[in-house]
């Protein structure tokens, strides 16, 4: 992360979405019905590709959303800086609205963002070890079993957008992947000690002799 300092956006952006949410129940129509991205009108509201991020259904998408962006996000954030962070939360967020809009009708969540940030952790730490769906795993592995869930999910009858999280799943590892050298874990070599001939002869007279 350099000299940059850590500024905690992953959970300041979780209050942001706690906020609208409380918002939404306060002001309903106002909020769904401008802020909300709507695949036929993406092209005269484009701003709903950003701001359906912080729309949620409902306390559970809610919660389980604000966990993993507070958790992972936090984590990323220390990792490549909170510039960077903000860049691939908020451009995972924006593929992710793109992939909905072929696919559904209207979206709301930060699931597809907190997919990029996944992706990109997953790529520049593989190895490191993360709660995932109740167990420990390797970061790569998570990830594998994330996507095939909505991969799977695809050809279910929910109401989840299963095309948008791979969206930002993708981006992620994509982008983290490119960078992953920038941000690689440096292990410090042990400093070899050298001792000269001439040194040893000295120190074998002085300690060694009798």
């Amino acid at each position: 992360m350099g000299s940059e300092k850590f500024k905690w956006y992953a959970l300041k952006l979780s209050v942001i979405c706690v906020f609208i949410f409380l918002l939404g129940y306060s002001f309903p129509k106002f909020i769904f019905n401008n802020f909300v991205l709507v695949s036929s009108e993406v092209f005269t509201r484009p701003w709903g590709l950003v701001t359906y991020i912080f729309l949620h259904a409902g306390p559970e998408h809610l919660f389980f959303n604000l966990f993993a962006l507070a958790l992972f996000g936090s984590v990323l954030e220390k990792i490549i800086g909170y510039k960077k962070f903000l860049i691939v939360f908020f451009s995972a967020g924006i593929v992710s609205g793109i992939a909905t809009v072929f696919f559904y009708s209207s979206t709301v969540g930060a699931s597809g963002a907190i997919m990029g940030i996944l992706g990109f952790l997953g790529a520049i730490r593989p190895k490191m070890i993360v709660p995932a769906m109740g167990i420990i795993l390797p970061m790569v592995v998570a990830i594998a079993l994330w996507a095939a869930l909505d991969i799977i999910g695809i050809f279910s009858a929910d109401h989840v957008a299963h095309w948008g999280h791979l969206g930002g799943l993708f981006f992620g590892i994509a982008v983290g992947l490119k960078l992953r050298g920038k941000y690689k874990i440096v292990k410090k070599k042990e400093e070899k000690v050298k001792i000269s001939e001439e040194e040893f002869e000295e120190w074998e007279r002085k300690y060694m002799q009798h």
